[in-house]
């Protein structure tokens, strides 16, 4: 028996149209060209999402080493300190201290350097 496939094909076609919602023109109406650029952007999505903890990580660094500057330290200090101080709060805790509760992270540096 003969087995026609224009369903099946229909359905796998306007998966990939409703994946490409948003792109350029040729790959939005050409299957072929929108499989490929799905694809690629599976990729970049699978790459940026670590890159976005990179970037994050940075930043948090960069403020808490202004922070730390503003208090008379510098950041390498900071941390070392808050290494034999035991004080276990992780960079993106003091990132946000730096930069909406200057009080306290300032007491966090002085507890730091006791």
């Amino acid at each position: 028996m003969r087995v026609k496939r224009g369903v099946t094909s229909h359905a796998k076609h306007n998966k990939i149209r409703k994946a490409t919602k948003g792109f350029s023109h040729p790959n939005r109406v050409s299957v072929k060209r929108g499989r490929q650029a799905v694809t690629k952007s599976l990729q970049f999505a699978t790459r940026d999402r670590r890159n976005k903890k990179r970037t994050f990580r940075q930043l948090w660094n960069a403020r808490i080493n202004a922070a730390a500057r503003m208090n008379d330290t510098t950041y390498s200090k900071l941390i070392a300190g808050l290494k034999t101080a035991g004080i276990t709060v992780d960079r993106k805790i003091l990132a946000e201290l730096a930069v909406s509760e200057p009080a306290a992270f300032t007491a966090v540096v002085k507890a730091t350097q006791k």
